[in-house]
């Protein structure tokens, strides 16, 4: 199967990642999957919500939320919160995933009793948005422990795995790594897979949009996701600037 853009089916788009993309959050990063674009931050909040507090054992939480710019897509995406545009299903979901992804990757026990905030703005979507969320604030997290650190503000570090996702699919029979829009939005299956940096599987989102999918395609689709979540550790330890 010829894709559109000349890749084959195991082939990422272009991947790039800009740490320390804007100024002022403890932690950020710009991460690009070919024309998907997503501004990645990390703030501090020196306190935690209600029901962490009343919690016997002390320790931190971490939040994420997850928006689309306006201007992301083909036609304009009214803000969130603005006259009757509230938050969709569809962003409660997302927001929900990139938050227990990062937690998976942090002791939370280790930032006292502090919230980090994580807001991941979508500012060109082709497909891929969320796992590119995921990718791109671990960047942004592991900055901003690192400033933490250097504030004394944390005695150890409280990353315990690196954690990465990536998109796979099933377009015209064929398993596709990395789909963009125009494939995913006509895929019989799309899956979102996020794993540790040791290799463990964090979450599998799959579904069959049109039919169903064989155990045999699940497990090339996992397959093929693991060794696509691998180069991106590779780019993560890039952008952090980890020489292995």
């Amino acid at each position: 199967m010829n894709r559109r853009d000349g890749r084959l089916y195991n082939q990422m788009r272009e991947i790039t990642i800009q740490p320390g993309y804007v100024k002022h959050p403890h932690g950020s990063a710009l991460i690009s999957f070919g024309d998907t674009r997503v501004l990645c931050t990390v703030m501090v909040e020196e306190k935690v919500p209600p029901f962490v507090q009343d919690r016997k054992v002390q320790q931190g939480w971490m939040t994420a939320e997850y928006s689309l710019l306006p201007a992301a897509g083909t036609v304009r995406n009214p803000r969130a919160g603005y006259g009757n545009n509230q938050l969709k299903g569809r962003v409660y979901e997302i927001q929900r995933m990139i938050g227990r992804a990062l937690r998976s990757a942090v002791n939370l026990k280790k930032i006292g009793q502090r919230t980090l905030l994580i807001d991941c703005d979508v500012i060109q979507a082709d497909g891929g948005t969320r796992t590119a969320a995921i990718t791109g604030t671990m960047v942004a997290l592991e900055l901003a422990v690192k400033r933490l650190m250097d504030e004394g503000k944390l005695t150890e570090n409280p990353i315990e795995t690196r954690v990465a996702a990536i998109s796979v699919g099933i377009n015209k029979g064929e398993i596709l790594l990395d789909l963009d829009y125009p494939e995913d939005s006509t895929a019989e299956t799309d899956l979102n897979l996020v794993m540790t940096r040791d290799m463990g599987i964090i979450e599998i989102q799959s579904t069959a949009e049109e039919g169903h999918f064989s155990k045999v395609q699940l497990d090339q689709m996992l397959k093929l996701g693991q060794e696509g979540i691998e180069k991106l550790f590779v780019l993560q330890d890039k952008a952090l600037g980890i020489k292995k």
